[in-house]
């Protein structure tokens, strides 16, 4: 077993090494636009969940999964040659819908907003700051 801190750091390494590899050195055009949003590795260190996310949205998904399977051998090759561990874990990829989530939650406010300005609602006051309370003498 691992420390949870030690933890935190072999997956920062991957996430980082990784991310540079995409960059720099993988030239499969099924993993442009991609980014490693974040890496979990078990306390056991037998696999790296890693979590990807492009512009594109999930739509790409299959295809930047075959573009993953083709490179897994070279990745996982490289990543254990730059982070040091007795044996090195398997590399597991998985969607992050977290952007997504945001800009459809993003989408929704701003349609809320559009619809409380339609209804002639105005949006809650600002409250004054501590200084401009004390100005009103009289």
């Amino acid at each position: 077993m691992v420390s949870k801190l030690r933890l935190q750091r072999i997956n920062d390494r991957i996430r980082e090494e990784l991310s540079e590899m995409l960059l720099q050195e993988v030239s499969d055009p099924r993993l442009e636009g991609i980014s490693i949003t974040d890496v979990k590795v078990d306390r056991e260190l037998a696999y790296a969940d890693v979590y990807v996310s492009a512009l594109e949205g999930g739509e790409r998904w299959k295809e930047i999964q075959e573009g993953f399977q083709h490179a897994q051998g070279f990745l996982r090759r490289e990543l254990s040659r730059r982070v040091e561990l007795r044996v090195f874990p398997r590399l597991r990829f998985r969607w992050d819908p977290t952007f997504e989530r945001a800009e459809r939650i993003e989408q929704l406010i701003a349609s809320l907003h559009v619809e409380t300005q339609s209804e002639g609602v105005e949006p809650p006051a600002t409250t004054q700051s501590l200084g401009d309370k004390g100005n009103a003498s009289g």
